[in-house]
C-alpha cells in the first residue's frame, strides 16, 4: 500500500511540472520572447490587410487582446470570416510588437482550428 501511495505521489509530482513547462504565464511572457511555443485561446477579431497579413486578436479585442496572431505569407487559408469565436492554436516563435506579444505563423501546420 505504501509503495501505491508513493508511486501516486510521484506521478503527481510529475505531471504537474511537466505542465508548468507547457503553459506561458502572460504576466510574464517577455522571459519567452524569442522561445518557439503553442498558445491557443478564442479568436475575437480578425484583420485582413493583403494578401501577405493577416491579424488575428486572441482572447479580447483589440487594443485589450492577450495576443497576436500574425499571418505571413499566402500559405495559411482559413475561413477568415467564420474564424470569430472559434479556438484556436498558433505555434511559433513569440515576439514583442508594440508591447504586445504577437506569434508570427506561415506554415499552415503551424495553426489548428477546434470545431
Amino acid at each position: 500500500m505504501k509503495k501505491l501511495v508513493l508511486l501516486f505521489a510521484l506521478v503527481v509530482c510529475f505531471s504537474a511540472k511537466v505542465k508548468a513547462q507547457q503553459t506561458i504565464d502572460f504576466i510574464d511572457f517577455k522571459k519567452h520572447i524569442g522561445k518557439t511555443a503553442t498558445l491557443c485561446d478564442t479568436v475575437y477579431s480578425v484583420k485582413v490587410f493583403n494578401d501577405t497579413l493577416t491579424l488575428i486578436n486572441m482572447g479580447g479585442n483589440f487594443p485589450n487582446q492577450k495576443f497576436i496572431i500574425a499571418i505571413k505569407g499566402n500559405k495559411i487559408s482559413l475561413d477568415w470570416a467564420n474564424l470569430k469565436k472559434k479556438h484556436l492554436c498558433v505555434t511559433g516563435v513569440l515576439e514583442l510588437y508594440k508591447n504586445t506579444l504577437q506569434i508570427v505563423a506561415s506554415e499552415p501546420n503551424q495553426i489548428v482550428v477546434s470545431k
